[in-house]
């Protein structure tokens, strides 16, 4: 009998799968700087973050030669005249980009941005800001954003295991740097979070926490399960979420004994209340799921955590083509047991121009990527707009193609908006970057720039 004809024929769709990947965790030794390395050394956590990359001169012992002189000139000047975060790249990372070609590597592209890839017409929007979702102004207390109904963000700290370029929340995290003197919190670390918890004590209607920062990677494991659990022994909380790009960018943390036990603890005792516990990471390429990524996240897995779930950020360049999406949501998926949940637009905050796509290219991705993954694995591209929230890219009230403006609407008030009597009846504007309008489009910001001081940053 003849085999019957594949109906829906692999090799004729825009995107094969399975597409072919090894892996396996890349030689760290083929990189001058690493060539002496141990095993063990490497999935040191210690030992990563004491040789995590600070400066440029770092990076060139780290690459020797593979760091030509140009490409290191660039990215200098680019901390010196662009950059709103200072370097701080962990070896982890530095082992998924393509030393062979720096200037084109997606991990590189956004965690150590050259001066050439920057717009050189508009590298920045006219209207971008250093707290673009306004978060701090929503604080309940210092560090405790409470923008949702049910919802609040905990910022434990303002450090992170590595700094990327693109951070929305620049105004706030890492050191500063040229254009940015970054803000600080004022209270000791204890006092805020008793605030914290206190003002959760007292508002029930609270039910969500996402505890961030920040990275919680960088807070100390006691301090953590410590906040957790008192969070825990709130009779209101029924969803607690860890958010961590440091469990794809610092594994080793993750696969620490200390650390292990403590998040078994809160695991277990999230259990034994009925609370839903989860731990969020932030992928934007498939190479850098890696095969110490997955053991670290099937080790939390395996505790009882509900849900390892994957937030990156649509950046051009790195991952916005339907391609490098889908690979990386299968890579998620079928090697690092991580699941595809958001794709945020990219913030408009100072100097980001070059990796955000307008609204409707991020449309059009979503359309491009639906029918290929599961369903409840296939992500949500989504615009957070300001004062507004989360939103999926095809929720737009209006768009404006021409001036690059959406229009949004909501269905409930934030934290600052109480007695706003059209805060449900307003339509929130979101902003394109201006080098994807047409030249209409371009004009028109062009006289709006001429008429607004740039935006100062620091």
């Amino acid at each position: 009998m003849a085999a019957r004809k594949v109906k829906a024929d692999p090799s004729r769709q825009p995107f094969t799968y399975p597409f072919r990947k090894d892996f396996v965790e890349p030689d760290w030794r083929r990189l001058p700087g690493y060539k002496d390395v141990t095993r063990s050394d490497w999935e040191s956590a210690l030992w990563q973050r004491q040789h995590s990359v600070k400066s440029v001169s770092e990076l060139k012992a780290v690459l020797g030669a593979r760091l030509t002189d140009d490409v290191a000139s660039e990215i200098l000047e680019d901390q010196k005249r662009f950059a709103t975060m200072s370097i701080l790249v962990p070896p982890q990372m530095i082992n998924t980009m393509d030393e062979a070609d720096l200037r084109g590597d997606p991990v590189r592209r956004y965690m150590l941005p050259m001066i050439s890839d920057r717009h050189a017409q508009w590298p920045n929007h006219p209207l971008a800001s250093r707290d673009s979702l306004h978060e701090s102004d929503m604080w309940a207390v210092e560090g405790l954003t409470h923008r949702y109904p049910t919802k609040v963000l905990a910022e434990m700290i303002a450090t992170c295991p590595q700094y990327c370029g693109h951070c929305t929340r620049m105004d706030l995290v890492g050191n500063s740097v040229p254009q940015v003197q970054k803000h600080k919190f004022q209270g000791k670390p204890q006092d805020r979070y008793a605030q914290m918890l206190e003002y959760l004590r007292k508002t029930p209607s609270v039910r969500d926490v996402v505890v961030s920062g920040g990275d919680v990677a960088n807070v100390p494991i006691q301090q953590l399960e410590k906040f957790v659990s008192e969070l825990l022994d709130l009779p209101n909380i029924r969803d607690i979420r860890l958010a961590s790009k440091g469990l794809q960018a610092l594994p080793q943390h993750f696969l620490q004994d200390e650390v292990l036990r403590g998040l078994e603890r809160m695991a277990n005792k999230a259990r034994e209340r009925g609370v839903d516990i989860a731990v969020h990471t932030h992928v934007n390429h498939a190479r850098q799921v890696t095969p110490l990524v997955a053991k670290a996240v099937q080790k939390i897995l395996d505790m009882g955590f509900r849900d390892v779930r994957n937030q990156g950020v649509l950046l051009r360049g790195v991952n916005a083509t339907a391609k490098d999406l889908l690979e990386l949501c299968f890579t998620l998926l079928d090697y690092g047991k991580i699941m595809p949940y958001y794709f945020y637009v990219c913030d408009i905050i100072p100097n980001s121009e070059h990796w955000r796509t307008s609204i409707g290219e991020a449309q059009r991705l979503q359309h491009d990527i639906m029918g290929y993954m599961p369903g409840f694995a296939t992500p949500r591209i989504t615009c957070d707009v300001p004062f507004v929230g989360k939103r999926w890219v095809h929720q737009i009230a209006d768009y404006d193609r021409v001036k690059g403006v959406s229009y949004w609407t909501k269905n409930y008030r934030t934290g600052i908006e109480t007695d706003d009597s059209e805060a449900l009846t307003r339509r929130y504007e979101y902003y394109d970057p201006v080098y994807t309008l047409p030249a209409e489009g371009q004009d028109y910001w062009r006289r709006q720039a001429a008429g607004r001081k740039a935006p100062q940053p620091a």
